[in-house]
């Protein structure tokens, strides 16, 4: 299968690129990026050809995308692969505004290919795990979630809410909010979020709590901030802590790790678990292959998108909102 990767603007996009080349059968066909100048050093590590024009990779032997642009251009993005009859795989959060993402989803049904978001935290083992024990009652009835996705500021234009739509409420709601629908098979109706400007140099949203109430009686709470500083040992995490009248569940998508103390090095962490977006790829290919619906769709997208919308709606106005 010949995949194209249109924009390498976000970080998750070289790690797609290496998760292609390492299998047979996977071809990193081409690479399109605006950014010129990164798109032929890309292109030259990859040892792929490089477009300067979005129409002239679609024109090329590429039978799937990866869209890893900027937020606010996957509309745009998605949209013209769909036109040209390419398969997609599109970075979260699936666009800026319900609008875009209602377009994109439309787009690509018309057009007869697949619409996958990367939300590979529901590749993860232990996610998997807990969501089964949920899922056969292993907690009885669920009451409340306490929900984390705290992370590095990633900088650059993610801190631009033209490019990013928003800071880290944007960022890191979109995947709890898919990992909650996932595990209850239910819908955020109330959204009620208290988001400010705390920590960084720039003036965009760096710290949330969110709190929603779901369709099936949960409440949850979730801490979206972006507070580890730059020494941290890694980017961040995504933890959630489930309570049912039959028990009580802590899960940790990263917590696959030995803790390393080193008079060198001092403290650091050394992954051993789930590469998620390995696992995440290698589906999507798989549902190109089969002809199914993918494991996330664009309306998966769509829901966690419309929860980090209203929480922005919630702050501005200081009210609990409908989830619409």
């Amino acid at each position: 299968m010949k995949i194209g990767i249109i924009s390498f603007a976000h970080g998750h996009a070289y790690s797609y690129a290496n998760i292609i080349r390492k299998y047979k059968g996977l071809e990193l066909a081409g690479v399109f990026d605006e950014d010129e100048s990164r798109g032929r050093a890309v292109a030259a590590h990859y040892h792929t050809a490089f477009y300067t024009k979005l129409h002239h990779l679609l024109a090329a032997d590429v039978d799937t995308v990866i869209v890893t642009s900027e937020n606010s251009k996957h509309a745009q993005h998605v949209m013209a692969a769909a036109k040209a009859k390419k398969n997609i795989l599109c970075e979260k959060p699936i666009a800026t505004t319900a609008e875009d993402a209602k377009n994109m989803i439309a787009c690509c049904e018309a057009n007869g290919v697949l619409l996958q978001v990367a939300f590979p935290v529901r590749y993860s083992t232990p996610i998997k795990r807990a969501r089964e024990i949920v899922q056969k009652g292993g907690l009885g009835k669920i009451l409340a979630v306490k929900g984390t996705n705290r992370g590095t500021n990633p900088g650059g234009w993610f801190l631009n809410k033209a490019l990013s739509g928003g800071g880290a409420v944007m960022d890191h709601t979109v995947h709890v909010v898919d990992l909650l629908r996932w595990f209850m098979d239910a819908e955020v109706k109330k959204v009620y979020a208290e988001i400010d400007h705390l920590i960084a140099d720039e003036k965009i949203d760096d710290c949330g709590i969110v709190t929603m109430d779901l369709d099936n009686g949960v409440f949850a709470t979730l801490d979206c901030s972006w507070s580890r500083n730059n020494h941290y040992p890694t980017w961040g995490d995504v933890t959630l802590e489930v309570v049912g009248t039959e028990g009580t569940l802590g899960v940790n998508a990263f917590d696959q790790k030995i803790d390393v103390y080193s008079d060198t090095e001092g403290a650091s962490w050394k992954y051993w678990g789930d590469d998620m977006n390995e696992k995440m790829i290698l589906d999507f290919v798989d549902a190109i292959k089969k002809g199914r619906q993918p494991f996330v769709t664009g309306d998966d997208g769509l829901k966690a998108l419309e929860v980090a919308l209203s929480a922005y709606r919630s702050s501005e106005s200081g009210q609990t909102v409908l989830n619409s």
